[in-house]
């Protein structure tokens, strides 16, 4: 059974910084893809970060040069460093590993102004 389970959300300003972690069993984030995906109120839920088998690290325009998205193998998590965040970023944010139909529960992000 594969279980992903997300944490470090939470409340912070806009500018500051939070770090999503997601935490997998029955799978191994290494050999596989991996990303996170956020939906904010309203809204379908879109891309933030992904690497790919093929080796390739993909960001929404809106992540490039304030998210990092890395990988422990050691822990076999998968880490999400937000830094300058904006209102904008507000979301739940998912762990997947893509092409699996795996999913975390999400852990909200809430950036006030």
């Amino acid at each position: 059974q594969v279980q992903l389970v997300e944490s470090g959300g939470g409340l912070v300003q806009a500018g500051g910084s939070l770090r999503l972690s997601c935490a997998a069993s029955g799978i191994n984030f290494s050999g596989n893809a991996y990303g996170w995906y956020r939906q904010a109120p309203g809204k379908q839920r879109e891309m933030v970060a992904v690497y790919s088998t093929g080796g390739i690290l993909n960001y929404a325009a809106s992540a490039k040069g304030r998210f990092t998205l890395s990988r422990d193998n050691a822990k076999n998590t998968v880490d999400l460093q937000m830094n300058n965040l904006k209102p904008e970023d507000t979301a739940v944010y998912y762990c997947h590993v893509p092409p699996f139909p795996y999913w975390g529960q999400g852990t909200q992000v809430t950036v006030s102004t």
